[in-house]
């Protein structure tokens, strides 16, 4: 857990932000130092920094005072983790570019500790091909990227640019593991069901909770990792520090899988359906008497974990579940081979078995052999796999 954490809050609308955030973080222990950049001190003052750290906030590189003191090189050294909320798309650009011409830069230049941003810019910005190169680029040099969100800017525009809200960056820094097996590494996880539409009112759907997911999801943060959790619908509380995107159909997961690439590990916990309604109707469909019931024809669904074993770049691990009713060995090497995954874990659910449960018995398959987990609880199970995974990276 961070205990000690270096805050740099940089030229945006959004800083007022930081202040409930600094607050969030000092009710919850967190020992906070702040650097102010000039873009930042245009929207913030020092001592509403200051007052909520209870510490001297920074703000000049060329302070003699500052730099005999502490200095960028200890400010640095001294925290646990670096957070950068809000990061301008200027900030972000000159760290991608190693510059260190201010202070925020140069101590983020310094630094030996992970480096967590929470961009906030226009809609434009965000999606202007620099600002994306800077991204990659950052996040290639191991920073992690707390998404933005969409919604109404303080310019009037609309679209993603939004700073994440302070409460959702707390609850990410809360779990952060600074030496965390597998830092720096990108994880997308799928979860839960997917819902295909027949009419307005109902739907093609199966039995899964998304608890063995959430809790894979929830094990791979704690390890240190970036995780983007791709859920269909679920009654589950989303977990601590991974970013949640939510969806209902197969298509709508596959979108958003594919837009979250590239990944160091894909895990494919989701039960997505093979197929959905070609025609799905727009209006209820109504039960007539003595009229013959409405026959379904039915589409295939894209294969979305065959689609990430063939990605390029392809994630260094790939990863997914197979829920059978028998012949689990066969059917899982079976579908190892076929779709061209690393490893699969299969478990038997013929009656319903699992699904909802808290606990499951699995049976992983790789090319080096198999391994029986039995009678074992979902959160462990998601233990266990996370410490195979972190060795085989």
């Amino acid at each position: 857990m961070v205990s000690r954490l270096l805050l740099i809050i940089s030229g945006s609308i959004a800083a007022y932000k930081a202040l409930e955030l600094i607050r969030l973080l000092r009710k919850d222990g967190v020992e906070v130092n702040a650097i102010l950049t000039d873009g930042g001190a245009k929207f913030i003052t020092p001592l509403a920094v200051s007052a909520l750290t209870g510490r001297p906030t920074y703000t000049d590189l060329w302070s003699l005072k500052d730099e005999v003191d502490m200095g960028h090189i200890r400010l640095s050294r001294d925290a646990d983790a670096i957070l950068v909320a809000p990061a301008s798309a200027d900030l972000m650009a000159r760290v991608a570019q190693g510059r260190a011409d201010d202070l925020a830069s140069a101590t983020l230049l310094a630094a030996n500790a992970p480096i967590v941003m929470a961009p906030a810019m226009n809609p434009h910005m965000w999606q202007h091909a620099a600002t994306q190169r800077n991204i990659r680029q950052l996040e290639g040099d191991g920073v992690v990227m707390i998404a933005p969100g969409q919604g109404e800017m303080a310019c009037g525009e609309t679209g993603d640019g939004r700073m994440a809200e302070p409460e959702q960056i707390f609850e990410y820094i809360k779990s952060f593991r600074a030496a965390g097996p597998l830092r720096g590494r990108h994880a997308v996880v799928t979860a839960g069901p997917t819902f295909e539409p027949v009419d307005p009112v109902r739907f093609l759907g199966n039995r899964s909770s998304g608890k063995q997911g959430y809790a894979i999801a929830e094990a791979l943060a704690r390890a240190g990792a970036e995780v983007t959790l791709v859920s269909g619908p679920t009654a589950l509380e989303p977990p601590r520090g991974v970013q949640l995107h939510r969806v209902e159909t197969a298509q709508q997961m596959h979108d958003v899988v594919m837009r979250a690439m590239p990944a160091d590990l894909f895990i494919s916990t989701a039960a997505v359906a093979d197929w959905r309604p070609s025609d799905a109707s727009d209006r209820k469909l109504k039960k007539r008497q003595n009229a013959e019931p409405p026959s379904l024809s039915l589409t295939e669904n894209p294969d979305i974990l065959a689609a990430v074993a063939c990605h390029t770049p392809r994630p260094a691990l790939v990863i997914g579940f197979a829920a059978e009713t028998g012949y689990l060995l066969e059917h899982a090497q079976e579908k190892r081979h076929r779709k061209k995954v690393d490893w699969v874990l299969a478990n038997d659910v013929s009656g319903g078995a699992v699904f909802g449960d808290d606990a499951t018995s699995l049976l992983l398959v790789t090319k080096e052999g198999t391994e029986q987990w039995e009678h074992i609880s979902k959160k462990d199970a998601a233990a266990r796999l996370v410490d195979r995974i972190a060795a085989a990276f």
